[in-house]
């Protein structure tokens, strides 16, 4: 998982969403839509991101990008191009770890199911994500990760079967899927339990761990 892929996440999304313009047509004036996703791209990568996290620098940061500024901080612990390994982030602090797992299993399946979050290396924080998401108070989704990690377990040779770098067999892995199932039981969970609320409330509320004075 390259540390640079949050960035690629947003943009792809967003393009992936709105569509791709031909290069050849015909410029016409930006919509009011256009120039929001341009500020809001503008926006992202411009944002300052810290090194050093303090207490008083942790006050400061608004809710909205508290989440975003725990993972950039993560993120200068990698050499441009290094992957992310669960050896290097668990030598974390247990509420980073729980940050950053929670964060990228909650990416994962929004973008492609609990499938795609085994599929992709960020598989390798499972265990990870189970205990980070009890860590801050998401017990629902903690249990369902529980649950998911123990299926996956059960169906892990078949599935790595799919594993040969094509997008075909990644389509494939989708058949008969028993992860398939608890994707909406996931999108549900919102109802009941608010993941960036709890984790903003987390680090608000445990400022210690996520300081690196």
């Amino acid at each position: 998982m390259s540390k640079k892929i949050i960035t690629i996440m947003i943009l792809t999304s967003i393009l992936n969403f709105f569509g791709c313009k031909e290069k050849n047509e015909p410029k016409k004036e930006k919509s009011e839509m256009d120039l929001l996703i341009e500020n809001s791209i503008d926006e992202f990568n411009n944002r300052t991101i810290y090194k050093t996290l303090t207490s008083e620098i942790l006050d400061s940061i608004s809710d909205d990008k508290l989440e975003q500024a725990i993972m950039d901080n993560i993120d200068t612990k990698f050499q441009d191009g290094e992957q992310y390994t669960l050896d290097k982030i668990s030598k974390l602090t247990n509420g980073q770890q729980a940050v950053f797992s929670t964060w990228w299993l909650e990416a994962e399946v929004n973008n492609g199911g609990f499938n795609q979050f085994y599929f992709n290396s960020s598989g390798q924080f499972a265990e990870m994500a189970e205990i980070g998401f009890m860590t801050i108070g998401a017990k629902k989704f903690s249990e369902l990760t529980k649950r998911a990690n123990k299926i996956y377990s059960e169906n892990k040779e078949r599935l790595e079967e799919f594993d040969d770098g094509t997008m075909e067999s990644f389509s494939e892995s989708y058949k008969d899927n028993p992860l398939n199932d608890l994707d909406t039981e996931f999108y549900n969970l919102y109802d009941s339990e608010k993941i960036e609320q709890l984790r903003i409330k987390y680090i608000r509320d445990n400022k210690n761990e996520f300081t690196t004075e």
